[in-house]
C-alpha cells in the first residue's frame, strides 16, 4: 500500500485547485480544462477532414502542440501535488491523462500518430465530478454489475450462436456452391460470414443466395435473428432488476450506510430497521421503530 507523502503549502494549494472541484478556483480550473479538451478533440476531427486540413494544416499543427504542452504541464502538476503520485499514475484517469499527450510526441517519429489524441475525449468523464453528477456514475456501476453477473449466461448464449452460424454457413455452402451464386459462396468461412451478417440482421447485401432452398433458409435465419438478439437483452434486463432490488435492500434509510447483506433486517452501524414498516413510510417517519 502506497503511503501518503507530506505536501508543502504550495502543493496543497495546487492540490485543491487541480483535484478538488468544491472551491471556486478548482471548479474554474476544471471548466477550463473541459473546454481545452473539447477544443483539442475538435481540432483532431477537423484535421482529419482533407478539404479543411489542406488549407489550415499549419494552424492545426500549432494548436495541437499548444494543447499537448498544456496537458503535459497539467499531467506533471498532478503528479507533483498528488498525495500518492504512484497511485495517480496507475489510476484510470492517470493512464488516460498520459495517453492523451503521447500521440503528439509519437508523431515526431511516427507520422500520423497524432490522430490518437482523440482519446482525450475520455477525459470528459471528469464532467461527472465537476458538476456533481455522481448519481450517473452509480447507475453506470449498476449496469456494470448486471453485465458482470450475466456473463456466464451470455457466454453460453454466444457459444450456441457460434455453433449455429458454423452449421448454417456450412449448409449454405453445400447448397449455393454449385448454383448461380457459387462465386459468392466459394468457401465455408465466407459462407459463415454470410450467416453472421444475416443472423445479426445487419444485411450488407454483398453476399446473397440465388437458389430457392437457399433463399428459404435465409428467410428463416433472418426471422430467427430477431429472436436471437432479444435473448441477451432479456438476460441483462433480468440482472438489472435483481441488482436494483438488492441495492434498495442494502441501504439503511436512517444513516444511509451501504453494504448490508441482502437478508439483513437491522443496520450494522445505527441498528435501525433496513426496511421501514409500511405505516412509517406512509407518514414519512424515518426514526427507528
Amino acid at each position: 500500500m502506497t503511503s501518503e507523502r507530506s505536501l508543502t503549502p504550495f502543493q496543497k494549494k495546487l492540490y485543491r485547485i487541480i483535484f478538488e472541484a468544491d472551491t471556486p478556483a478548482g471548479k474554474q480550473f476544471d471548466v477550463w480544462l473541459l473546454v481545452m479538451i473539447l477544443a483539442s478533440v475538435l481540432t483532431v476531427f477537423l484535421e482529419s477532414t482533407p478539404s479543411i486540413a489542406q488549407e489550415y494544416r499549419p494552424v492545426f499543427k500549432v494548436l495541437e502542440w499548444i494543447f499537448t504542452v498544456f496537458f503535459t504541464i497539467e499531467y506533471v502538476l498532478r503528479i507533483y501535488c498528488s498525495l500518492r503520485p504512484v497511485t495517480y499514475v496507475r489510476s484510470f484517469y492517470g493512464i488516460i491523462d498520459l495517453l492523451s499527450i503521447l500521440p503528439t510526441y509519437l508523431s515526431l517519429f511516427i507520422p500520423g500518430s497524432q490522430v490518437g489524441a482523440v482519446i482525450r475525449i475520455l477525459r470528459l468523464l471528469r464532467v461527472f465530478r465537476v458538476f456533481k453528477l455522481h448519481s450517473f456514475l452509480n447507475q453506470g456501476d449498476i449496469i456494470g454489475t448486471a453485465l458482470l453477473r450475466s456473463r456466464r449466461k451470455i457466454a453460453v448464449f454466444l457459444y450456441v450462436v457460434f455453433l449455429m452460424v458454423i452449421v448454417i454457413g456450412s449448409f449454405m455452402y453445400l447448397i449455393e456452391s454449385n448454383g448461380p451464386a457459387a462465386d459468392q459462396f466459394d468457401s465455408i468461412p465466407r459462407s459463415i460470414y454470410w450467416a453472421i451478417v444475416t443472423i445479426t440482421t445487419v444485411g450488407y447485401g454483398d453476399i446473397s443466395p440465388a437458389t430457392t432452398l437457399g433463399q428459404f433458409i435465409a428467410a428463416l435465419v433472418m426471422v430467427a435473428g430477431y429472436a436471437i438478439i432479444a435473448v441477451p437483452t432479456g438476460i441483462v434486463s433480468a440482472e438489472l432488476m435483481n441488482v436494483n432490488q438488492q441495492n434498495k435492500a442494502k441501504v439503511c434509510p436512517h444513516c444511509l450506510e451501504e453494504g448490508h447483506d441482502h437478508d439483513a433486517r437491522h443496520c450494522k452501524i445505527c441498528g435501525g430497521l433496513l426496511v421501514l414498516p409500511e405505516i412509517q413510510s406512509t407518514h414519512g417517519d424515518k426514526s427507528p421503530g
